[in-house]
């Protein structure tokens, strides 16, 4: 494992930290301009790499990044996280589920097991998940979640991003 990250469990998946193994799943994802449109497409593979060793470096200077999803059936599903590297106006909880993976409510479940660890254990006190505009499956994520839009703003890197507000740590754990 190339990080500290710990493993959370949920009904049905299991997150953990990436490995070796996952280069090459998440590569193929940010190549595929039409499937990552909405993360930040990056055709070029050498960007691609960079972007998982990112993540990794991430996990290192913030003790949180994405963490690969898992089915407990061994799967590689996709990746879900807190992102906040520079230039973001705050941590927010993000969620990409690989080809095949669709529907099947992984972004979900992964996406709601990160929001209760930024809270639970890293005694965040708000997160938010930033969505480019007509993203509308991960905007109805966000808003199943109990996350509510805020405002829009230019992302330094996706241009302009809308930023939704998920619901209060005692709001979440008390449910």
């Amino acid at each position: 494992m190339y990080t500290n990250a710990p493993t959370l469990l949920s009904e049905n998946l299991i997150l953990r930290g990436p490995e070796a193994r996952d280069q090459e799943p998440v590569i193929a994802f940010l190549q595929d301009e039409d499937r990552a449109a909405g993360f930040g497409a990056l055709p070029n593979r050498g960007d691609a790499w960079r972007w998982f060793a990112l993540n990794v470096g991430h996990w290192a200077m913030h003790g949180y990044g994405y963490f690969m999803i898992e089915t407990k059936a061994g799967e590689t599903a996709g990746i879900s996280g807190i992102w906040n590297p520079e230039g973001w106006p705050e941590p927010e909880v993000g969620w990409v589920v690989f080809d095949g993976f669709e529907g099947r409510s992984i972004a979900y479940e992964a996406a709601c097991r990160v929001r209760r660890w930024a809270y639970e254990d890293l005694g965040f006190k708000t997160i938010t998940s930033n969505i480019v505009p007509g993203n509308t499956r991960s905007i109805r994520l966000a808003e199943r979640m109990g996350a509510v839009h805020e405002r829009t703003y230019q992302n330094v890197h996706m241009g302009e991003d809308m930023l939704f507000r998920h619901p209060e740590p005692a709001e979440v754990l008390n449910s």
